[in-house]
């Protein structure tokens, strides 16, 4: 015969004393509750405050007491201690327990939701929270007799998860009101997720960059919300302006104590443009108006962010007349209605550049002559069509010493012995070429495209290590 799991809960308890719920039946299990259930966890003002934490299973609540209550800090455990099982109808339960009586004192429900269940064993169990206060992934496991540990799990940002790209063009000159503008930046497109007080950067490509910028961490502790994701371009401001060059020695260090250092000399701002998570909850298929409102309310503007203003579409001359004056690369246009659409280059975001700019794939290089002898003289560089990589130029204006010895380092370890361009090239220009493995993308700004395809006087901006070969295409 099963055992009454409500046995040890009735007998602590009078039911002619108490208010809580002491049914007379033994409990019986709701299928498939193995699978997910409710949670409640209650502010309990007895002899010393716990918060009791409660998981339906099988027909009942399994609790535990937890003196410190639900941490919110993946690096801090809370003790957990595991008390009897309660019935059913405890999860709505609040009230004035007597003195006197077991638990005596105030119950009130701090949280409640849904879970599901990702491992239910012995000693330890592992649960997903979908609370109106507590979200996220949570570990219960037992460390002696009754005494178990909480432990909230760091959040990983979504695998699939990737920004949302703008596509070149300009909005229809009849539909301005239905779009927003923001100014357009020349920096490192990176997402930002925090949780409890930490903050992580990833680029574009999925790339850890915390410990490049570590002067962005303090915005985790500035945002006052337990987790929340946001996407953005961490720039060098110089006069209100985006220095991509000043930007260049920071973007490929990856020691902390450099990056620290550096941090001093050259400090970076982070431009929050988005809010896709705030407290566990997804915002990505909310409209761009109200995400904006959102991530307007939330992002205090400190020394290392803020959230530059957006702007009516109606005044979309007006804004790309001031971009031009303040030397910035141009203005994105929102559509107001728009959600947003994760690794996907959409026509909701349209892209205007005050120059032509091209981000291009290094090929080869061609050896340096006179005061460059011993080192590159230009990049041959190429882009993607209908996934063959052409040729559309070389670069050899827009280097400073430094640079040329950088690239010579980054370089040299992709050496082969033939072009990975899949057309031709120019004899002029093939003729003494070094060839590499098409691995690194370059930023370019040149003059125009000639009918051949290829790019007039084109002048070296920098690399950009957070862009991915493969999507390399011409844009302008």
């Amino acid at each position: 015969m099963d055992r009454d799991r409500l046995a040890e809960y009735r007998g602590k308890r009078d039911a002619s004393r108490t208010p809580e719920p002491v049914p007379a039946e033994e409990p019986h299990a709701v299928a498939g509750s193995a699978a997910s259930g409710v949670f409640v966890i209650q502010e309990h003002h007895a002899r010393r405050l716990h918060w009791d934490f409660r998981l339906e299973r099988d027909g009942v609540l399994v609790s535990w007491a937890l003196p410190k209550g639900v941490p919110d800090d993946p690096a801090v455990n809370h003790l957990a201690v595991h008390t009897e099982d309660h019935p059913m109808e405890y999860a709505t339960f609040q009230g004035q327990i007597p003195v006197g009586e077991y638990g005596g004192g105030a119950v009130t429900i701090w949280d409640r939701g849904t879970y599901e269940t990702l491992k239910w064993a012995d000693r330890e169990v592992k649960v997903t929270l979908h609370g109106e206060r507590v979200t996220g992934g949570y570990v219960l496991f037992a460390t002696g007799g009754k005494n178990w540990m909480i432990h909230r799990e760091r959040l990983a940002l979504p695998a699939e998860l990737t920004p949302m790209l703008a596509s070149p063009g300009s909005p229809p000159v009849r539909d301005l009101a239905a779009w927003a503008v923001e100014m357009k930046w020349d920096g490192v497109r990176a997402l930002a997720l925090i949780e409890a007080g930490r903050l992580r950067l990833v680029s574009r490509t999925g790339k850890e960059i915390t410990a490049t910028y570590p002067e962005v961490s303090a915005l985790g502790h500035a945002v006052k919300h337990k987790q929340v994701l946001l996407d953005g371009e961490i720039v060098v401001l110089t006069g209100g302006r985006a220095d991509f060059e000043a930007l260049q020695p920071r973007m490929h260090v990856t020691s902390p104590t450099q990056a620290l250092r550096l941090a001093e000399q050259t400090p970076v701002t982070y431009l929050t443009f988005d809010v896709l998570q705030l407290d566990g909850r997804p915002l990505t298929g909310l409209p761009y108006a109200e995400r904006r409102k959102i991530l307007e309310s939330i992002i205090p503007n400190g020394g290392g962010w803020l959230s530059p203003p957006s702007f009516p579409g109606e005044d979309l001359e007006a804004v790309r007349a001031a971009s031009v004056a303040n030397g910035l690369e141009g203005v994105v246009a929102k559509r107001l209605d728009s959600a947003y659409e994760p690794g996907t280059r959409s026509r909701n975001w349209l892209k205007i550049k005050n120059l032509l700019m091209q981000e291009v794939v290094v090929a080869g290089w061609k050896p340096g002559k006179g005061n460059r002898t011993g080192q590159i003289g230009s990049l041959l560089i190429g882009l993607h069509e209908g996934g063959d990589l052409v040729y559309c130029g070389h670069v050899g204006t827009g280097f400073s010493d430094a640079t040329l010895r950088m690239l010579g380092q980054r370089l040299e370890p992709l050496r082969r012995p033939d072009s990975p361009f899949d057309g031709p090239v120019p004899a002029e220009h093939a003729r003494g070429a070094v060839w590499v493995e098409p691995r690194l993308v370059a930023e370019v700004a040149f003059d125009s495209w000639t009918r051949a395809g290829r790019m007039r006087a084109p002048s070296y901006r920098g690399l950009r290590d957070d862009k991915d070969p493969a999507e390399v295409v011409r844009e302008t």
